[in-house]
């Protein structure tokens, strides 16, 4: 790992207490001991692993300090996707469009675009899908439940990753979901997720985009003779009142909400289900006492969060931590790290429902916080309250999960699981 107080800056360079690069296999197994020890050195550490280099922070005031404050930007995609090798002009209409997702946009436009979105994530809209979500929750268990002689089955491919597909396009009012759906989003969070994104994740990360751009092209032409009550009919709306601007503005936004919609649920899911059966004390609570669930989908969150990092870009030279942040530099705030700080929570590597220290940083804070996390509250929490019901002796079929090889999502490839066997 090179990381270290900048040298180039006159300060005498001060390495970090690690003898290995910060991302290899043991911490995608397991990033929660690197995490402890870079914090143990310090708040704040460069490293060259990231983007050609970032500043790292790790603790939970810092992180949140980054999340809110408007001297770090959002707008971070141009080196990120033209700072590569390749033909010029070859990842420009990717650019286009990844740099107009609300992801990556500060003020004015990002309240603007924002205002439009938070109206489709209205409380009333979602008890509306309340009911639709249930059925959808219902009908993929039953699938499980309906195949004879089954001894285990993985909640990865059975579960966690249909129902956030299916609960987006409730949202965005698509009627038949393509197959081709998850493909993009994965193709998006694998670029999104790799510290140094190579050439071809780049170029599949584009093709998918512009893949997601064309689908909602035509349907943003059918919502605009046909409106419904739907997102992007509200979006629609919202275009024809001048609120969001037409073309790549109104394109990113609805992709972005179709991959943001997949990708952190998916996580959750399946690393809650894992981490409950991994902690049967937990698990076995839950049962007892099922009014617990919702602080313990908040717990779990804060125990092992989907989103790991995310990133700003410093706006204007500062000083944070004894450090000089230029303009342009690059800043990774660690949710990961920030989520077990003891500073802020008791016991942090202890998995506890009944915790009740507040909300986790899992959503993000500040103006970029994940308007849909009301919606993904309500997924995780009926999914958990289907299992707690339908399988209470519900187990690991594999003590050693699989996890996903990118940084930036944690989240499990397969979780095998057992169901009637145990039961």
């Amino acid at each position: 790992m090179s990381a270290a107080n900048r040298g180039d800056r006159g300060a005498e360079p001060r390495p970090l207490a690690l003898a290995r690069p910060l991302v290899d296999a043991v911490f995608l197994a397991n990033p929660y001991p690197t995490y402890r020890a870079l914090r143990e050195a310090g708040p704040i550490h460069w490293s060259e692993e990231f983007f050609g280099g970032a500043w790292l922070l790790t603790r939970h005031a810092d992180v949140e300090l980054v999340l809110r404050d408007p001297r770090f930007s959002a707008q971070r995609t141009g080196t990120w996707v033209k700072g590569r090798e390749g033909a010029p002009g070859e990842l420009s209409g990717f650019q286009q469009l990844f740099a107009r997702a609300l992801l990556f946009l500060d003020a004015p436009d990002h309240p603007r675009i924002r205002k439009v979105l938070n109206a489709g994530f209205r409380p009333d809209i979602l008890q509306g899908l309340a009911p639709h979500i249930e059925q959808v929750v219902t009908e993929l268990l039953d699938r499980v439940d309906q195949v004879e002689h089954l001894d285990t089955f993985d909640f990865i491919e059975a579960v966690a990753r249909p129902l956030p597909v299916r609960v987006i396009t409730l949202l965005l009012g698509i009627e038949r979901p393509q197959e081709d759906f998850m493909a993009w989003s994965e193709d998006l969070a694998s670029f999104i997720g790799e510290p140094r994104p190579s050439r071809d994740q780049a170029r599949r990360a584009q093709a998918s985009l512009v893949a997601m751009s064309r689908y909602f092209e035509s349907l943003l032409a059918l919502k605009r003779q046909t409106p419904g009550d739907d997102l992007v009919s509200r979006l629609v709306a919202a275009e024809a009142r001048g609120e969001i601007h037409d073309g790549a503005e109104l394109l990113a936004q609805c992709a972005m909400l179709l991959f943001a919609g997949h990708e952190t649920t998916r996580h959750l899911l399946g690393s809650g289900v894992q981490a409950l059966l991994a902690h049967p004390a937990q698990w076995q609570r839950l049962q007892r006492e099922p009014e617990l669930l919702p602080g313990a989908v908040r717990e779990l969150l804060r125990f092992d969060s989907p989103v790991q990092y995310t990133g700003r870009r410093v706006a204007t030279d500062l000083v944070l931590h004894g450090q000089q942040l230029r303009r342009g530099e690059l800043v990774l705030p660690l949710i990961g790290a920030a989520s077990r700080d003891p500073a802020r929570y008791r016991d942090p590597d202890t998995l506890d429902i009944t915790r009740g220290q507040g909300a986790s940083l899992a959503f993000g804070s500040g103006p970029h916080v994940c308007m849909g996390a009301a919606l993904t509250l309500m997924e995780a929490q009926m999914v958990f309250w289907q299992l707690l019901k339908r399988w209470p002796g519900l187990s690991l079929a594999d003590a050693a999960p699989r996890w996903g090889d990118k940084p930036a999502y944690r989240g499990l490839v397969a979780l095998p699981l057992r169901s009637r066997a145990s039961a």
